[in-house]
């Protein structure tokens, strides 16, 4: 792997982790676009649920005293549904598909809240996240803004939304990891520079780690009401990026 590439994926893996250290979210969205730009669909998925997991599952230790676990529990009835169907599918986006999906979810935060009642506190709410969002961040390979439309309008802390979301994230990225690995592997037996090196990994892994502190440290000063400001303008500005390289591809513009 060249060393420029190489050097990319660092940087987005500490801007990213950083990000969503703070926000729960948003960095997975610059992590999946750094990554796209620069490797193989299937490679970036598999690179992307390797760096975001150990990032989700070490903000969810973090924050672990946080957890809303009756959430999580009911969360999971979806995401193992969501898996189910999953793996019956043939179809895999490619890069210009990928950048289409990924402009589109950030919209999502914008919607009228009388439109999408949601909440997933509620009964069947959030095994019906899990069925949604597993299916997206899978396919798409981020679904943050779609999981955040679902604690809105809980009375959870911002502690509480980030360390819920961090435990059903790391979760999502395993999957996603199991459903685009084939695809590396077949790849990487005719071209072995299709994975990045070891020593890569070995950097990445625990600077993901040293972000998500960092970022933790900003959401433990943060006021609620800056919180979800913030994430709704970041999100937008990251989304009308993906929608330009979509157009391009598609030779909108």
């Amino acid at each position: 792997m060249p060393f420029a590439t190489a050097s990319i994926i660092i940087l987005a893996t500490l801007a990213s982790c950083f990000v969503s250290g703070i926000f729960g979210m948003a960095g997975g969205l610059v992590l999946m676009g750094a990554l796209v730009a620069v490797v193989p669909v299937a490679t970036a998925m598999v690179l992307h649920g390797t760096i975001m997991m150990t990032a989700n599952g070490w903000r969810a230790w973090l924050l672990r005293d946080a957890i809303d676990w009756r959430v999580f529990g009911r969360y999971m009835i979806g995401t193992v549904l969501s898996i189910v169907i999953l793996f019956w599918i043939v179809w895999r986006p490619d890069k210009t598909a990928i950048y289409l999906i990924l402009s589109v979810v950030p919209v999502i935060v914008w919607l009228p809240r009388s439109w999408l009642d949601l909440d997933i506190q509620k009964p069947l709410q959030a095994e019906f996240s899990g069925l949604v969002v597993q299916a997206m961040n899978t396919l798409a390979g981020v679904a943050g803004p779609v999981l955040d439309v679902f604690f809105v309008r809980t009375d959870m802390t911002p502690n509480e939304v980030v360390a819920t979301k961090s435990v059903t994230q790391m979760v999502s990225h395993l999957v996603k990891i199991g459903f685009w690995g084939l695809p590396v592997i077949g790849a990487a037996a005719g071209e072995p520079d299709v994975w990045p090196p070891a020593w890569l990994l070995a950097l990445a892994l625990p600077l993901s780690m040293f972000a998500t502190s960092a970022g933790k440290r900003v959401l433990d000063g943060m006021a609620d009401a800056n919180f979800r400001a913030w994430v709704k303008w970041l999100v937008t500005a990251i989304g009308a990026v993906f929608f330009l390289r979509a157009a391009s591809g598609f030779g909108w513009i």
